[in-house]
């Protein structure tokens, strides 16, 4: 099966409401690495079955270009689930299936087994949080996506624009992400015309790691592709620590010495992995 993954970015995954025509004919000239086509909390239960029948012909028009096209599902353990993935578990214009409110490796299988799709998971509960690694285990995950909205609610916390109380839960799905190779995405900023407020908190997914974060308007792409890119001081400093690192092992040593800071090869891989980035990026507006 081939990785939905490998090599692409994720900076701004943009949730688009599966029944809205509108919404889904403009998603296809927006700059987002990622839609999450949404079956679940963005449809009312009356338009379920109409909202199927709407995105799975969007998606057999195509147009999406680059773009990852996730289908965020409703729940098996709700009346809609099997319906979604009967109608769009095998449709070709989807990538990837989405399962809201994963808390272990079973909600995964049984997914599984009902469709050949690469599989993400809702990360948005206090159990998930506690089986976040075995979850990320799975062998047909490839994604995580942090609802932090879902997580906020039934932790009972307040909002705090440092998230503190969001800060085991993000941390034990970014560690359970790396430690299986797993994209990872962070949940989205409510705020949508806080254009600052969004900023700070891209900064700070970026910062601890995320991939890139999950956003609930179309203004909100332009702030999220910037945060999660490389900036020009980072491609800077990389493309410097790799010309002194080469520049060292051939007069024979170990380490470079860039800015007053010791540079060894792990942080050549990092170097290395920020010019990829960039590259891969700058191919998307090529």
């Amino acid at each position: 099966m081939a990785s939905l993954a490998s090599g692409r970015p994720f900076r701004s995954v943009l949730y688009i409401p599966g029944s809205k025509e509108r919404a889904l004919e403009k998603a296809r000239g927006l700059a987002a690495d990622a839609i999450i086509f949404d079956l679940e909390d963005a449809v009312a239960p009356d338009e379920k079955a109409a909202a199927r029948d709407v995105l799975a012909r969007a998606l057999s028009e195509g147009g999406y270009g680059h773009r990852a096209r996730i289908v965020r599902i409703n729940g098996l353990d709700s009346p809609w689930g099997a319906d979604d993935l009967e109608a769009l578990g095998q449709h070709p214009g989807v990538e990837a299936v989405l399962i809201p409110k994963v808390n272990r490796a079973a909600d995964l299988d049984a997914v599984a087994a009902l469709t050949d799709k690469p599989l993400w998971a809702m990360m948005e509960t206090a159990l998930g949080m506690l089986n976040a690694a075995e979850i990320a285990a799975h062998p047909r995950l490839q994604g995580m996506v942090m609802g932090t909205n879902d997580l906020a609610k039934e932790l009972g916390s307040r909002h705090r624009a440092d998230r503190l109380p969001m800060q085991t839960g993000l941390g034990l799905c970014l560690l359970a992400a790396r430690a299986y190779g797993r994209v990872i995405v962070d949940g989205v900023y409510n705020a949508f015309k806080d254009d600052n407020g969004l900023r700070a908190e891209c900064q700070q997914g970026r910062d601890m790691g995320f991939d890139g974060k999950t956003l609930i308007h179309p203004a909100q792409v332009e702030i999220a592709n910037a945060a999660f890119a490389p900036s020009a001081a980072e491609l800077e400093l990389a493309q410097r620590q790799i010309a002194a690192f080469n520049a060292a092992q051939a007069a024979g040593q170990g380490v470079a010495v860039v800015d007053g800071k010791i540079v060894e090869n792990l942080h050549i891989v990092t170097a290395q992995a920020v010019l990829g980035k960039a590259q891969r990026i700058a191919a998307l507006a090529g």
